[in-house]
């Protein structure tokens, strides 16, 4: 059980790790506080925003939308790698997922099928919204998916994690696709290895 990283040490864990982050301004207050629990965390969860342009983007997950009240995440990495931190505590990123895959998660074994939305996923997870219109088509820049793997593999470096800490919002949730484009396996391979 993992008690979340204070701001500053989640700013310097990132940064520690090479990381290249802009603050948003706000950013370490700005969370759902009231709208339930942030802790104990047990792991990461990657996701993509739908969108183009890092402006854009980090807007939206500022402000989130009329049916999803920002913040919609920690982190957004943008196509460079860089992270801009939008967030900390509780943020409206993961939902409802599938109790089973948290206790995989946290035994830090093989994820199973996701059945069921029995879980609140903002209490256990940190969340990045990764730019990329998800669409299949869509590329992912090298530098971005270095920017995933080294933010994922700060935070589990820092909790004692291992790489299976790490997963995609279509892992943890029904009816998810993201991130799509890449391969979460071959991910979490890339932070295995960071990790050594």
């Amino acid at each position: 059980m993992a008690s979340p990283m204070s701001a500053g040490t989640f700013l310097r864990t990132l940064r520690t790790e090479g990381v290249r982050v802009i603050e948003v301004d706000g950013w370490r207050t700005h969370n759902r506080a009231g709208h339930g629990a942030w802790g104990p965390v047990h792991g990461v969860m990657i996701h993509h925003t739908a969108t183009t342009g890092t402006t854009k983007s980090v807007k939206l997950c500022w402000n989130g939308h009329a049916d999803l009240p920002g913040p919609l995440c920690h982190g957004v990495i943008a196509d460079d790698g860089t992270v801009h931190l939008v967030g900390h505590g509780r943020t409206n990123h993961a939902g409802r997922g599938d109790g089973d895959v948290l206790r995989a998660v946290i035994a830090e074994k093989r994820l199973p099928p996701v059945r069921a939305a029995d879980t609140d996923g903002n209490v256990h997870f940190y969340g990045f919204e990764c730019v990329n219109l998800g669409d299949g088509r869509d590329t992912w820049p090298e530098e971005q998916l270095e920017g995933i793997e080294r933010a994922a593999a700060a935070i589990c470096r820092h909790h004692g994690w291992t790489e299976r800490s790490v997963i995609g919002h279509k892992e943890w949730r029904l009816g998810k696709i993201d991130p799509k484009g890449f391969s979460m396996d071959a991910m979490r391979a890339r932070i295995r290895d960071r990790l050594k």
